[in-house]
């Protein structure tokens, strides 16, 4: 990732070695962890790598042009370091991780290896196996437009344009009752009609689920209060008495866009599209064929 400055050059040249590697994890939540293959603690670029970790390495994967570099990490499940809960909790998602080769006795001399991020983590028996994947991945993702007639954005996103800030739109309240942190129930929900929350977004501000979020599935009003039904549960567990957030959901028609958010400008859809049925049609076999409505 970066050239090997002359002194450690030197240094690996020099037949006999101390270096060793050292990790750096950021997750998306800023949470930064710092591993090493060392015994002893190392400390450079404001983080600390601590030993005994039980994080390893396989051999780094890397090619000239636009191949993805890719290696393994190998580890051991450890309630100071990577918890299973975290994992289940997809807290080490798409984390960023930087690996450097590092002359412990002076930690100046290092060489950035690799920097990526997180792919598919595997864990059983007490332990992980992490897939690290390359910058380049990135560029594996099909981009484009795509013509239908439902919106595209994502609400809220520099895309769509609304403030998902605005008055009206979201709420935070401490859950009354949930069953498996898939379904919620309140007395009620004033100033929030039935219906509003559906296809929105469930975000935990507090207790062991915080920071994390799940879509919204239905949003129903019944003779027990205000139910909301999530699409998949959140990946920890979520009490009642935790503080969650309801965001209004949008479901990405024309009409949705005008009435509920004001905001038809930044539609991005084609509501006037035709449809697959135009290919069925067939002439008519009476009338006039004028080439007008076939109602």
């Amino acid at each position: 990732m970066t050239s090997l400055s002359s002194d450690l050059r030197d240094h690996l040249q020099s037949g006999i070695t101390t270096v060793c590697r050292a990790w750096a994890l950021e997750r998306r939540d800023g949470t930064v962890l710092g591993f090493t293959d060392h015994d002893c603690v190392l400390s450079f670029d404001g983080i600390t790598f601590q030993p005994g970790s039980g994080l390893t390495a396989r051999a780094v994967q890397q090619a000239t042009g636009l191949s993805v570099d890719n290696t393994e990490a190998l580890g051991v499940l450890s309630d100071a370091a990577v918890r299973e809960e975290d994992i289940e909790a997809g807290r080490f998602d798409g984390a960023q991780v930087r690996c450097w080769l590092v002359n412990w006795q002076d930690v100046s001399m290092r060489w950035l290896q690799f920097r990526g991020s997180i792919g598919e983590i595997r864990r059983a028996g007490g332990a992980f196996e992490a897939e690290l994947r390359g910058l380049t991945e990135a560029l594996n993702q099909p981009l484009g437009r795509i013509y239908q007639k439902p919106c595209t954005a994502v609400l809220g996103s520099s895309t769509c344009g609304f403030d998902l800030e605005t008055p009206g739109y979201a709420t935070d309240v401490a859950v009354a009752e949930t069953n498996r942190s898939e379904a919620f129930r309140w007395d009620a929900l004033p100033g929030f009609e039935p219906g509003w929350f559906a296809d929105g977004r469930l975000t935990v501000l507090s207790g062991a689920a915080e920071g994390l979020w799940a879509a919204i599935k239905a949003d129903r009003s019944d003779a027990e209060g205000r139910r909301i039904t999530l699409w998949e549960p959140v990946r920890a567990a979520v009490q009642p008495g935790d503080m969650v957030r309801l965001q209004a959901g949008c479901d990405k028609r024309m009409e949705t866009c005008r009435l509920k958010f004001n905001n038809l400008l930044n539609f991005q859809g084609f509501p006037d599209i035709p449809g697959e049925d135009w290919v069925m049609a067939v002439p008519r076999q009476s009338g006039t064929n004028t080439g007008g409505s076939r109602r």
